[in-house]
């Protein structure tokens, strides 16, 4: 209230209405407040610690967090900006000299944005800052594709209803190891998703919404498949269309657990897949839904992170956006990518105006590549090893 006031105009005359003036300023503010109901009010109220009195909430109430709090703005400002043609200037009165109109976006005013920093100092201060998922590493998707590709989780046995997969008596040790949460569909679903989210550096509700007839196969004279083309149907920075294809090639064996080509064949070969979603719902007994339903985010993730519990990997840190991430810092570190390629490659802005390409190369939570006590050590062992010949 008192930030508002002091967006309100002074006096004209040496008079002051108390009353008119104060009845303006409700009206201002029930006008700009239609359409909230009282469960989105709790919305708005829900993540900060504090109360519109100042008191301190108590510790058993659950709160929101500051990416839901930057949610609920963004809502707003769309609401006002487009849904009620305000625009995006900020909240403002107009300079006409005695018109006390207030012009703009009320969730663009200077009040709200003081706000958001506040209740960012507030979150940083409880030790609820949010974290980047952790970025999957060319190493753990090699120890994936081996596990993926024991015998017991890549051979397709017949599906019997009510019957688990058998065990192959000629194998004994690690190879018994059984990814019981899916069977060799599951696997071989996976394996074709990792590698093109983590080399296409592509979103995962882009990845599942991939179809088919998205895909082009390359074929050299012999008819062996070389590699392939993806032109995705949607893309979030290319809402409009012009989205740019996705030219795979075949990689050397020594990196098969990075090569979509092969991926995406077998799992096309093995699902016998010719049109519609490519990543479909795992149904139970580990087959693919005969529907055209594509995967939901919410089960890859689960499949995802069991596969990352088989090999003994804490899977708390890692996301749908490890491979985004993931892919990266591959493609600059093991690659030796340039940055603009890579903005090129995975569709971020070549402009260099904003830092969301650094956001993904260096974080807190990666793994350390080199100790610092290495940097100058003429003595030290390679950080990184050249795929083909070590």
């Amino acid at each position: 209230m008192t930030s508002e006031q002091q967006t309100l105009p002074g006096p004209i005359c040496g008079s002051v209405d108390t009353n008119n003036e104060f009845s303006a300023f409700q009206a201002m503010l029930l006008d700009a407040s239609k359409g909230v109901t009282e469960g989105m009010d709790a919305e708005y109220k829900w993540c900060d610690s504090i109360t519109l009195k100042g008191t301190s909430k108590p510790p058993s109430e659950e709160r929101g967090t500051y990416g839901h709090a930057q949610k609920m703005r963004a809502a707003m400002t769309y609401a006002f900006g487009w849904l009620h043609g305000l625009g995006d200037m900020p909240w403002h009165q107009s300079e006409v000299l005695g018109n006390s109109t207030m012009l703009g976006n009320p969730s663009m005013s200077v009040q709200v944005s003081s706000y958001m920093c506040a209740l960012r100092h507030r979150k940083v201060q409880a030790g609820k800052v949010a974290i980047s998922a952790h970025a999957i590493t060319s190493e753990i998707l090699s120890q994936l594709y081996h596990f993926n590709h024991l015998p017991n989780n890549w051979t397709i046995h017949p599906y019997q209803p009510g019957t688990r997969r058998p065990c192959d008596p000629n194998h004994h040790g690690q190879d018994d190891r059984l990814a019981d949460w899916g069977g060799a569909w599951a696997c071989r679903l996976l394996q074709a998703a990792y590698t093109i989210a983590f080399i296409c550096l592509l979103r995962f509700d882009e990845v599942l919404k991939i179809q088919v007839h998205d895909i082009n196969f390359m074929y050299d004279a012999a008819g062996t498949t070389t590699g392939m083309s993806i032109t995705l149907p949607f893309r979030k920075t290319h809402q409009t269309g012009d989205i740019k294809p996705y030219f795979l090639w075949a990689f050397h064996q020594s990196e098969a657990h990075l090569c979509a080509v092969r991926a995406i064949s077998e799992w096309i070969i093995a699902s016998n897949i010719t049109s519609g979603y490519l990543f479909r719902k795992i149904a139970s007994g580990d087959r693919v839904a005969e529907a055209n339903v594509p995967m939901s985010s919410e089960q890859f993730l689960e499949m995802f992170q069991n596969n990352l519990l088989d090999l003994n990997i804490d899977p708390a840190a890692y996301g749908t956006h490890s491979f985004r991430r993931g892919g990266c810092q591959y493609l600059h570190i093991e690659r030796r990518w340039p940055l603009r390629k890579i903005c090129e490659w995975g569709g971020w802005s070549q402009e260099f105006t904003n830092l969301t390409i650094v956001k993904y190369l260096i974080s807190v939570n990666d793994d350390v590549m080199e100790a610092r006590e290495d940097f100058f050590n003429p003595n030290r062992r390679p950080a990184l090893k050249c795929p083909h010949c070590g």
